[in-house]
């Protein structure tokens, strides 16, 4: 079966877009492929089609638990097998699921990059026929890119277990984090595809204001449709929410520290068009594809021009026209300026937060290797006094060394264990609701009797016939009883543990990687302000020269191209009128000046009198007769 095939019976597209069939090509004669394409450029038809193809199974490395759960969904309403392994999962069900992956019909796993080094991964990846590696969001490789992930690292080490080629993809990379992720990922020959990131229906436009709130409102009351508001912290998207709701608006706020069931149903009642604008941090919008987003606003400075290219590109994708606005003023230039002072602390602090997380959890020398821990971020801080933000980037910076990983705001699932083995459980007298809660734990779940189980709380109300709230009543009663160990669901921050706690000084902390990653940062951190300040170059032509794209033309439609045009019509005006004039004489009346200059039957020109009072106040022409 031909490629494009394959992508009209899975997908019902019968051609690719640009650059796709290329990419496809590539790794279907196993070249290794770091494709680079704009967000929404329909990546995952990259691999999922060669892989499609190919005998094998296809590993997906990616570090985004609910994108991963949304393409495992839609490969499977496409008819084909798709299996996800994922922190918060128990060993029971990701030992399940490698073993399907070996021994099923499956065509893709798809793997969090944290379990790549595990032990029950490597001693079942010997066993699995890999077709592809494929490495979604690859800049997470580079540790000089703007979003290092440090276990990225060991997919080199998979590749040389299993030596299958590699696809990796991503939608921001300049051309050094470019050259950097091919190097990290041994590729045998380089071989970087990319499309032009040109949108030619997305206007971009900055705006240098003091009243931001002002300019958000008149934003979304000119542009019809969807939009999205990017802000930074979770208080101003609350905040900016109900600003735009007291103004009739109807907004929404999301943030990674809502539970899974609220930040689903606010996505879901945006993309239906419920809700018309979703004010969030930087949590929302991955892996959404909601075409007709009208607008996207940032309220504040992001980081660096990587981010802010991947959100604001989530505006017109269905090709219409559509805009990415940049709100700012000198408040957030200096905020944005004084966080390189929180971002980067010295490496004492550093290694003293390492400590100080081990003695939290009551981890003492010499253990704590694999373990999980639920972690509260403003407990810890408020239990040794730490600044938040200093604290938060010392525990990144321990990630990045390898150390642990830190996981913000998972979804914890519910898990039951049943203590009494199944023939002391005859003899126990229960409630008939609770029999039935416990005759469905036990038809549905196995294992559940020797240790904790991950249970789906929606399946098993849909097959009791008994709600969510009163099944969660009716576990907490078996608890009571001490018939089961119930752990509910929770959401909170994760950290994994990758080693034993370290004595100090023992703790491998290097004070010249902070150095560059600091210089790195400042260079990311320019490149923002100089897009946010700049006067002169088209906004299309600037960005695609930072991601390396060096022919482009102006876009015609961005603020700084509109400026430009209107100047230039203004100073045509202005030579016209002059020329005028002199013709005259210099004698002239107004409705001299309408007859050539105005437009017929809608009287004088306003445009035109303002540049002519110009031109007088200037001297330039002498004033016209009454």
């Amino acid at each position: 079966m031909e490629a494009t095939e394959v992508l009209e019976k899975y997908w019902g597209y019968t051609s690719f877009r640009s650059m796709q069939k290329e990419i496809v090509e590539a790794a279907l004669e196993e070249k290794d492929v770091l494709a680079i394409l704009p967000t929404g450029g329909g990546k995952s038809v990259c691999f999922q089609v060669p892989a499609l193809m190919k005998p094998g199974l296809a590993l997906v490395v990616t570090p985004l638990i609910a994108l991963m759960k949304d393409q495992v969904q839609n490969l499977e309403a496409r008819g084909i097998k798709a299996l996800a392994v994922y922190m918060g999962m128990s060993r029971r069900e990701i030992d399940l699921a490698l073993n399907n992956a070996v021994f099923g019909d499956f065509k893709f796993l798809y793997i969090s990059p944290e379990r790549l080094s595990t032990r029950m991964f490597r001693d079942w990846l010997q066993d699995m026929d890999i077709s592809y590696i494929v490495v979604d969001e690859a800049h997470c490789i580079s540790q000089w890119g703007y979003d290092f992930r440090p276990d990225y690292l060991k997919i080199a080490e998979i590749r040389q277990i299993c030596g299958a080629p590699v696809i990796a993809l991503t939608a921001t990379a300049t051309p050094s984090v470019a050259q950097d992720i091919m190097e990290k990922l041994g590729f045998r020959e380089k071989l970087l595809m990319k499309s032009g990131f040109e949108r030619p229906n997305l206007s971009y436009i900055v705006r240098n204001r003091e009243d931001k709130a002002g300019q958000l409102l008149n934003i979304c009351r000119s542009v019809p449709g969807t939009g999205i508001v990017y802000v930074r912290n979770r208080k101003k998207c609350e905040e900016m929410a109900s600003f735009l709701n007291n103004a009739g608006i109807t907004a929404s706020f999301y943030h990674a520290g809502l539970s899974h069931l609220v930040r689903t149903s606010r996505q879901e009642e945006w993309k239906s068009g419920k809700i018309r604008v979703m004010v969030c941090t930087n949590a929302f919008g991955m892996g959404i594809d909601k075409p007709d987003v009208r607008f996207v606003v940032h309220y504040e400075l992001p980081d660096c021009l990587e981010a802010y290219f991947q959100e604001a590109g989530r505006a017109g994708r269905d090709g219409n026209r559509s805009y990415a606005v940049l709100l700012w003023n000198n408040t957030d230039m200096r905020k944005l300026k004084q966080i390189a002072n929180v971002s980067f602390p010295d490496i004492s602090y550093i290694e003293d937060i390492y400590q100080k997380v081990h003695i939290f959890a009551g981890i003492p020398y010499e253990s704590g290797a694999g373990r999980e821990l639920k972690f509260d971020m403003m407990k810890f801080c408020r239990h040794f006094k730490l600044n938040s933000s200093s604290a938060y980037n010392a525990m990144k910076y321990i990630e990045r060394e390898g150390h642990w990983t830190f996981t913000e705001d998972t979804d914890i699932p519910t898990r039951v264990q049943i203590i009494p083995s199944r023939v002391e459980l005859y003899d126990i007298e229960v409630p008939a609701a609770q029999q039935v809660v416990l005759e469905m734990l036990m038809r549905t779940y196995s294992g559940i009797f020797s240790f904790p189980v991950q249970i789906d709380e929606e399946y098993m109300s849909t097959r009791t016939g008994i709600t969510v709230p009163a099944m969660r009543q009716e576990l907490y009663r078996l608890s009571l009883a001490h018939i089961i160990k119930y752990i509910p669901a929770d959401h909170s921050s994760v950290i994994w543990l990758k080693e034993d706690r370290l004595r100090p000084k023992n703790v491998k902390l290097s004070p010249e990687r902070l150095v560059k990653l600091k210089s790195a940062w400042q260079e990311r951190l320019d490149a923002m302000t100089a897009y946010a300040t700049e006067d002169n170059i088209c906004r299309s032509r600037f960005l695609l020269a930072y991601f390396g794209q060096e022919e482009s033309a102006d876009c015609g439609h961005c603020d700084i191209c509109r400026s430009r045009k209107a100047a230039e019509k203004e100073a045509a005006t202005r030579d016209g009128l002059c020329a005028f004039i002199e013709e005259k004489g210099g004698v002239y009346t107004l409705e001299d000046i309408n007859a050539v200059f105005g437009v017929p039957g809608s009287g004088y020109s306003e445009n035109y009198l303002r540049i002519l009072r110009t031109l007088i106040d200037d001297g330039k022409v002498p004033p016209y007769r009454m």
